[in-house]
């Protein structure tokens, strides 16, 4: 029923105002101002049936867009805090390796000094044992010299004091046993 007024409100008023063309300057003005407040009441009327539906589907929208913000917003600040955490785990992670590697650093000098040691003491038992040798060596060389040297030394003394007629006594005794000792046999 409203539809039906404001029709035949605005269809009375245009043909108002064409019957009325032919006045004076000022009713055509006032007419054009009534021309105007009918469009501006038809203009204002659409809107507000219009323009409700239309901002509350933006604002439902926007608010849609919001939520979906804060639910963004709240996962990266978990993912940041996670990766806070492992940050901070990372360090404790560093120190605890480096607590590691420096044991087992100790570890293997240990290891390597105990080998170094036990090296050590195998080169020192087989120079202690070629010292030995060298030793058993040298005394039997000497040993085999000082005979040498008395073998020398007695030849010598018995060239001095032995002369041809000695020479002969003892030849004709040596003679004298090996017969003895034949006649034994």
């Amino acid at each position: 029923m409203k539809r039906r007024l404001w029709l035949f409100v605005l269809a009375s008023t245009f043909c108002f105002a064409q019957e009325k063309g032919g006045e004076s300057g000022d009713t055509l003005e006032i007419w054009r101002w009534v021309n105007f407040a009918i469009l501006a009441a038809g203009v204002g009327y659409l809107l507000v049936k219009n323009l409700p539906s239309f901002f509350s589907t933006r604002t439902s929208g926007i608010q849609k867009e919001i939520a979906e913000a804060q639910k963004l917003k709240q996962e990266s600040e978990q993912r940041t805090a996670a990766i806070l955490l492992r940050v901070n785990s990372l360090s404790a992670d560093i120190e605890a390796f480096r607590v590691q590697s420096r044991a087992e650093m100790e570890r293997e000098g240990q290891r390597i000094r105990e080998e170094a040691a036990a090296h050590i003491g195998k080169l020192n038992d087989q120079a202690q044992m070629e010292i030995e040798s060298a030793g058993k060596t040298a005394r039997r060389e000497l040993r085999a010299y000082a005979a040498d040297l008395a073998l020398d030394l007695a030849a010598q003394r018995i060239r001095t004091r032995l002369d041809a007629g000695i020479e002969a006594i003892l030849v004709d005794r040596f003679v004298g046993d090996l017969k003895r000792q034949e006649s034994k046999n």
